[in-house]
Formats: structure tokens, C-alpha cells, sequence
């Protein structure tokens, strides 16, 4: 595997904070939504960014031990 340089991983680590942020606001939404099938929507799209935290942070620390 080729390793990331610095600014790569940096784009990386700015990605896993932009979907921590997209996450806690579609969550804080969702927590304020009265329609309840519009809560559970909200709610997956929130699942589905912090599954895609998870695999950014799983690829992210793969590359930094391999450095």
C-alpha cells in the first residue's frame, strides 16, 4: 500500500469531522422533528454519515500505522 502523504491525511481527518458535524445536526434535528416518519428518515441519514465516520476512521488508521 502506497502511504498518504501529509495533506492527504489531513483531507481525511477534515472529511471524519465534516460527517461528525452533518451527523450531531441531521440527530439535533431529528430530536426537534414532531412528524414522526420525517424523525425516522433524519435518523437514518444520521446512521448512515456515522457509518461513514466509522469507515473513514478504520481507513484512516489503517495508513497511520503503516507509516
Amino acid at each position: 500500500m502506497t502511504a498518504l502523504t501529509m495533506k492527504e491525511l489531513a483531507f481525511i481527518e477534515d472529511e471524519i469531522r465534516a460527517e461528525e458535524i452533518t451527523a450531531k445536526t441531521i440527530n439535533w434535528c431529528a430530536s426537534h422533528c414532531d412528524d414522526l416518519e420525517l424523525r425516522k428518515t433524519l435518523e437514518e441519514m444520521a446512521e448512515q454519515h456515522q457509518l461513514k465516520i466509522a469507515e473513514l476512521s478504520q481507513y484512516f488508521n489503517r495508513t497511520r500505522n503503516i507509516q
